[in-house]
């Protein structure tokens, strides 16, 4: 009877710590490239502003917000929809969850790869000479995010594999929660 209880309470104990360990790290990975996504724009208003006041044009930084603000928003809707639908290889397709995983993280780290391209090109020192300005600092590198998020989502679905269907749904649907969702463009220009 004791060897009974020992085991049942060996086995909840693992099931709880690999489900608090596939939870923070997903979550970190999430949080992590959210942080990283919402920096850019900061750092981009920023040039544009010094470059419209160097050049005399506030059509500079008019023209470009606007069209950070167009992308930043693409980001956005992909950085939801990637989620969910990592959460649903997980949950709806056991058997081929990692084929699954890999397909939507190549399409988000291609969504990704884009931003950073228009990012880049907006803030090129001169226009049109095509030299990266020094003065702009960002931490952003689409295939490291993507793969980040991969690879914790990867071992999320290993962790979460001995729960029943309505619990890893209710687990993932804290991706949905507003503090993981990317915050709007407009609380971010400064």
């Amino acid at each position: 009877k004791f060897m009974k209880r020992y085991t049942l309470l060996a086995v909840i104990l693992m099931c709880t710590s690999s489900f608090a360990f596939a939870q923070t790290s997903v979550f970190g990975s999430i949080t992590e490239a959210k942080s990283k996504i919402e920096a850019t724009v900061p750092v981009v208003i920023e040039y544009l502003k010094k470059t419209s006041e160097k050049e005399g044009n506030q059509t500079i930084l008019t023209n470009g917000t606007e069209a950070l603000r167009k992308e930043y928003n693409a980001v956005s809707q992909e950085f939801d929809l990637y989620k969910g639908n990592l959460a649903s290889c997980i949950v709806n397709k056991k058997k081929k969850a990692n084929k699954c995983l890999n397909y939507h993280t190549q399409y988000f780290r291609s969504t990704l790869t884009n931003y950073d391209n228009f990012v880049s090109y907006l803030t090129k020192k001169n226009g049109f000479l095509g030299v990266d300005d020094d003065e702009v600092k960002k931490d952003f590198k689409p295939t490291e995010i993507a793969t980040s998020i991969d690879k914790d989502f990867t071992s999320a679905a290993g962790a979460v594999e001995n729960m029943k269907g309505s619990e890893k749904a209710r687990y993932f649907e804290n991706l949905k929660a507003e503090d993981l969702k990317l915050q709007d463009f407009n609380t971010l220009v400064k």
